[in-house]
Formats: C-alpha cells, sequence, structure tokens
C-alpha cells in the first residue's frame, strides 16, 4: 500500500512526481467514483502545464469505474462547481494547484451539488481506496464527452445583477495568466451585446501555465503592484485580480489601492442584505467587528464559523445563510450552491457602484476608518500551538489593566479588549502561524500589538 502525501485537510496538493502523478492521479478517479458509486462526473483543469494530463488521467480512473465523464475543459474552480449543481451530475473534479509553486499541481473534489468533499467528509476514505489500489471490478467503463457549459454560467452570474442599470465604468482584470481570461472575455461579449458600457483593461490576461509573470496570488503585497499600476495609468473605475483558478477575488479602488478582503466582505453583506432583508450572514473568526456591525445594522444575523471553505459551506447550508464572507477573498453565495465565487463579488460591487454613484474608496473608506486592520500576518515558526500559548498568557497575565472582554477558540484563539482584538491561528496548510489584529478607530494600537507579537514570536519577552 502507497502513502499518499499529496491528500490535505481540504483538498488534493502536492509536489509533481514523487507526490503527485497520473498514476496518482488515476487511482484518485477510480477511488472518487467507487466510493460514490458515481455515475456521471464533471471534469475540469486550470492552466498549469500539468493540469491536463492529470485531469485525463483522473478521467480514465473515473471511467474504469464505470462512471461518464463530462469534461469542460480549461476551467476555473467555480466552473466545476457550477457544473456540479447545473448539471446531472454526481459530482465535480477541478485539477488545480491555486496560487501553489510552480511544481505542484492539485484537485477539489465535490460532490453532486457542489458539496464539499475534505477530510471529514468523505476525502480521508477516497485517500484509503487510492492508496489500497485494489478497486471493485466493473461492469463496463464508462465513456468520455465534452461540452461547454460557459454560456450558461455566464448566464447565472448575471443573474445577481441588473445589467441594465451598469453606467459606463472602466475595469482594470488581472487574470495572472490563470484561468479568468476567458469567463471575462464571455462576459464582455454579453455586456456588448446588450449595449451595457463596460470597458475592461486587460493586464497578464492570456492562459499561460509556466506563469511568466509569477505565480498570481494577489493576496501577497509583491503581486499588487501591476494591478495598481494598471488602475492609475487608465484612470479605471476598479481593479480586479484573481488567483489561478479564480476562486479569489480581489479589489482595488479607483485610486489603485488594495482593499483588504475584509471591508468587501462587508460591503457585500450590506448589499445582499438589502436585496434579502433579514437574512443570515456568515464569517470567520480572524477579523469580525465591521462585518458583525454592518450586519446588525443591516438586520441581518451574523453567524460565526471556523475558517475554511468546507466549515463556511456547511454552516451556511445549517443555517441557509444569503452569503458567507472569509477576508482571504473568499466569498459564498447561497444561490451559487453556497459555493465560493470570484466572479460574483465584482459583479455586484460594479453594480453597486454604479447604483451609488459612490467610488469604492468612499464606499468602503469609513469602515476601514472605524475598524482598521492589520491585514493578516505570517510567521514561519515550529511548534505552532506553544507560540500561540505564549501569547495567550501574555496578553491575558496583564488583566485587570487592560481586561480582556472574550477569549475564543473557534479557530486558534481570539482574544477580544474594550478597544482592541486579535487572532492567531495555525495554517492548516503551511508551518506558519497567521495574525489579524483589528481595534476601534486606533491604527496606532493594531501596529503597537502586530509590534508586539512580533517580539513574542522571537521571544523578546
Amino acid at each position: 500500500m502507497s502513502n499518499f502525501t499529496c491528500f490535505k485537510a481540504y483538498d488534493i496538493r502536492g509536489k509533481l512526481g514523487p507526490e503527485l502523478n497520473e498514476d496518482v492521479a488515476y487511482r484518485v478517479g477510480r477511488a472518487y467514483a467507487q466510493y460514490l458509486k458515481a455515475k456521471r462526473v464533471v471534469v475540469g483543469s486550470d492552466v498549469r502545464l500539468t493540469s491536463e494530463s492529470l485531469k485525463q488521467a483522473v478521467a480514465r480512473g473515473l471511467m474504469d469505474s464505470g462512471a461518464d465523464v463530462i469534461d469542460i475543459g480549461m476551467t476555473g474552480t467555480e466552473e466545476v462547481y457550477f457544473g456540479a449543481f447545473h448539471l446531472d451530475v454526481d459530482g465535480g473534479i477541478e485539477v488545480t494547484a491555486s496560487h501553489n509553486p510552480l511544481d505542484y499541481n492539485g484537485m477539489k473534489l465535490v460532490r453532486r451539488d457542489a458539496r464539499p468533499i475534505s477530510g471529514d467528509s468523505g476525502l480521508r476514505d477516497i485517500q484509503q481506496l487510492a492508496e489500497a489500489n485494489n478497486f471493485k471490478p466493473v461492469q463496463a467503463p464508462g465513456r468520455l464527452t465534452r461540452q461547454t457549459i460557459l454560456e450558461s454560467y455566464v448566464d447565472h452570474l448575471l443573474g445577481y445583477i441588473k445589467p441594465a442599470g451598469l453606467r459606463p465604468l472602466k475595469l482594470v482584470v488581472n487574470a495572472g495568466n490563470g484561468a479568468a481570461g476567458h469567463v471575462i472575455d464571455a462576459i464582455e461579449a454579453r455586456f456588448s451585446a446588450l449595449s451595457i458600457p463596460i470597458q475592461f483593461i486587460k493586464v497578464h490576461h492570456q492562459p499561460d501555465g509556466s506563469f511568466p509573470h509569477g505565480i498570481p496570488n494577489p493576496l501577497l503585497p509583491e503581486n499588487r503592484a501591476t494591478t495598481a499600476d494598471a488602475v492609475r495609468q487608465y484612470g479605471a473605475d476598479l481593479g480586479l485580480a484573481w488567483d489561478g483558478d479564480f476562486d479569489r477575488c480581489f479589489l482595488f479602488d479607483e485610486k489603485g489601492r488594495f482593499i483588504e478582503g475584509y471591508y468587501i466582505v462587508g460591503l457585500l453583506a450590506e448589499t445582499l442584505l438589502k436585496k434579502h432583508p433579514g437574512n443570515k450572514i456568515i464569517h470567520d473568526p480572524r477579523l469580525t467587528w465591521n462585518t458583525i456591525d454592518i450586519v446588525n445594522r443591516a438586520g441581518g444575523t451574523p453567524v460565526q464559523s471556523k475558517t475554511g471553505h468546507a466549515f463556511i459551506k456547511e454552516r451556511m447550508r445549517a443555517e441557509d445563510a444569503i452569503y458567507g464572507g472569509e477576508m482571504s477573498a473568499h466569498h459564498y453565495f447561497r444561490d451559487f450552491s453556497y459555493c465560493d465565487s470570484g466572479m460574483i463579488p465584482w459583479l455586484v460591487i460594479a453594480e453597486l457602484i454604479s447604483v451609488t454613484g459612490q467610488p469604492l474608496s468612499r464606499l468602503v473608506g469609513d469602515r476601514m476608518v472605524v475598524y482598521p486592520c492589520s491585514g493578516e500576518i505570517n510567521f514561519r515558526v515550529d511548534h505552532a500551538q506553544a507560540r500561540i500559548e505564549i501569547v495567550k498568557e501574555h496578553y491575558l497575565s496583564r488583566s485587570p489593566s487592560e481586561e480582556v472582554v472574550g477569549v475564543d477558540y473557534t479557530d486558534g484563539i481570539s482574544l477580544e479588549f474594550p478597544n482592541w482584538r486579535l487572532n492567531l491561528r495555525a495554517s492548516n496548510t503551511e508551518p506558519l502561524l497567521r495574525l489579524n489584529v483589528e481595534a476601534r478607530g486606533d491604527m496606532k494600537k493594531v501596529q503597537d500589538v502586530v509590534t508586539e507579537v512580533e517580539m513574542l514570536m522571537k521571544g523578546a519577552f
């Protein structure tokens, strides 16, 4: 029996060759179909140079386990999500490594209706079957068909807005040479047919699995300048950038400033609650005050969930929430089968800019002043849990001089004081501790806490 190290907490990711290759992919396909007793499965792949061959291996495994395969081509992850709830299929597999290094690849697996398959909902069972490599015989292999669902997918996306209400806007769109470009082209063609006055300025638009301008991951500050500069150069109203499989959307205001995903969560929550009053909104524990305040003011109910797409989706289904948002730029929508989308957010915000006549800087500016935040800061450490305990004891020992008003263990630890709070959690995928700090109207306090935690990480106290 092999030990497959590419199976992670939420999905499959591994280094090409030793961890992930066509044999592993084939066995994943066989195991997936056998575990789900699948009859039809939709598959897609991102632009990485190895994604197509890995997808073909997965498809062979699925068919050899008796499942028919619908190949929807080069896609982003959410197109497979869409296929899994739009088509009559038992689930879907997207071959993608998102923002991992060039020598990696992976897969994201879902069931029918795009329900996630993760460590506690079937992924470990699939791993065991794939490792054992002892599959049940089947009466007849499945068949492969190729199908495009792009037009239906764009129809669905445009259902979140009223396109006729869009005013003339100039948008910088940076696909990072990933998978987003063909969807932007399809939306552009639809807008043109409808005489919608949106101009797209395309940056690193063509898909290129060698990623000549670097792995697309706009969450990293060093990857933001291209989009920001283009916004300023062309006098654009909005800048948009995506990661490789475009399930995360990052926004820049009309001044070229990167807007933290935290404030976009609040903006989307408020906008969707106006359309769907009284609904529930799911948020993660890393940064919360702005979201809770906005949701309460808008008449909704804020509900906290553990960080991570599988946890957010599960909680959204349980609560029937209209929207869920993570400050890491994952945005989830009930009508998108509770899945995350990198296309719906910018469409909703473009409509909001059009309807209100307000630029993005003004739509989020007040909230950034009221609840300033650090953004996510990563520390590469050994013994993550011990480090969390050090930080916890440091701040709890300061009471009553600075009285703690809340301690929460939903994800890592959240410490809440009257005028500031922090969350410190271990990454699920890397040897990192992730810190987020926010305050009530006091950016200096945010900076002071970040400095203090940095000193604690160095053992300076």
